[in-house]
């Protein structure tokens, strides 16, 4: 999906959340949830696109009417120690692409 798609989308009020991916090496990907599944943003040359903050999100989408948004993120002490039992969830933390932190 890219930037003008999605758009389209929130104006129809079809985008159900945008889950902004945080990934080692200090970028984020966006992943967009639909009722009928989840697409990946994607820039000019249909691939994956880099976003360097949450910041940067909420500019790229500043004229977008607003829709729910988290930011995902591992437990880094999770992934290094590995000692909890059972599942290891995504720390999930809801923001909004209208007003800051």
């Amino acid at each position: 999906m890219n930037l003008q798609a999605l758009t389209q989308r929130a104006l129809k009020g079809e985008v159900r959340e945008l889950e902004l991916l945080s990934l080692e090496g200090g970028f984020y990907l966006a992943r967009v949830r639909l009722d009928h599944g989840q697409f990946t943003l994607l820039d000019d040359a249909a691939k994956p696109m880099h976003l360097r903050s949450v910041s940067h999100l909420r500019e790229m989408l500043q004229l977008v009417p607003p829709f729910p948004c988290v930011l995902v993120q591992q437990c880094v002490h999770d992934e290094m120690c590995g000692v909890r039992e059972g599942p290891i969830e995504s720390m999930r933390i809801p923001f909004s692409l209208a007003t800051p932190w």
